[in-house]
């Protein structure tokens, strides 16, 4: 069976369409037509259903779909052992990541490690802590940044911790404070985070055994952020992201200095790719560079 029908096979599922998938492989949509097709007839059952707004998985498609991923990553680590082998330097390099590491750490860490492997392609693909956990386990990404410890038993490399505040509109009561305490955060209204956008928050207030009035969920930081600049409540976010923030609101820290554990997660290091660990040993060297605490 064809590699190559495999990574199209995956290149439609990412993308949600064969047109899309396609483009973006340099193909005519034929020809991904006819490599989906020739799967299909190899494994005696459909993949995708087509529909007039795309396609989707089949209950059997998904079943494969996770295999998939691992013959085309065991390929692509092939691929860069044989380079390494004979001096070269190439390979492909997918990595999940969540907002506050995709603003702040990834574009220094990638543009010198990418002026250093310049043979070396990254994928980054974004999501929250349940997508990248999800996509690990699927193997659709070779790791992912989380807060740590992770739901799932990967193994993780502790990077830097992250301290987490509160944040409150520039004319709350509460601005001039240095320091806030749980039994304060619970008198006010609060925008909670959504479950899948951020369990650190409910960590933290559950450790505290914290109930603040929720007046309100979001889905992403920024979102949080809007909604405590125009009044609407108070709320807990990563120092990481409010840094260097032109909006309306004031970081007051907590009052145990409460701190998330930023890391990446893995199925295996010993067996990742050459390109894999050298982007992880890059992080961790471009990290040091920036003062970090751990």
């Amino acid at each position: 069976m064809s590699i190559a029908k495999y990574e199209i096979f995956r290149k439609v599922v990412e993308v949600g369409g064969l047109t899309s998938a396609a483009e973006s492989l340099g193909l005519t949509q034929s020809a991904v037509s006819h490599a989906i097709a020739s799967l299909e007839d190899e494994f005696g059952f459909l993949l995708l259903a087509r529909n007039r707004t795309g396609v989707r998985l089949t209950v059997n498609g998904e079943r494969v779909l996770k295999h998939v991923h691992e013959i085309l990553s065991g390929n692509e680590q092939l691929k860069q052992e044989v380079a390494a082998i004979n001096g070269l330097e190439v390979g492909t390099i997918r990595i999940g990541t969540f907002s506050s590491v995709a603003i702040h750490w990834l574009p220094g860490m990638m543009k010198q490690f990418l002026y250093d492997h310049p043979s070396i392609d990254i994928k980054l693909v974004q999501g929250n802590y349940n997508d990248i956990e999800a996509w690990i386990k699927n193997g659709e990404i070779d790791f992912g940044f989380l807060s740590l410890p992770s739901a799932e038993s990967f193994e993780t490399i502790p990077l830097e911790r992250d301290r987490m505040v509160c944040i409150v509109s520039k004319e709350h009561p509460l601005s001039q404070q240095s320091r806030i305490r749980y039994d304060q955060i619970e008198k006010e209204w609060f925008i909670m985070p959504t479950y899948s956008c951020d369990q650190d928050v409910r960590r933290i207030l559950q450790l505290h055994a914290c109930k603040p009035h929720v007046q309100f969920q979001a889905g992403n930081d920024h979102a949080i952020i809007a909604m405590v600049e125009n009044g609407l409540g108070i709320s807990i976010i990563s120092e990481m992201f409010v840094k260097g923030c032109t909006h309306n609101v004031i970081p007051i820290e907590l009052e145990d200095g409460m701190y998330r554990t930023l890391g990446i997660a893995i199925p295996s290091l010993k067996h990742a790719s050459p390109a894999t660990r050298k982007f992880i040993d890059h992080a961790q060297l471009w990290l040091k560079g920036k003062g970090s605490m751990i």
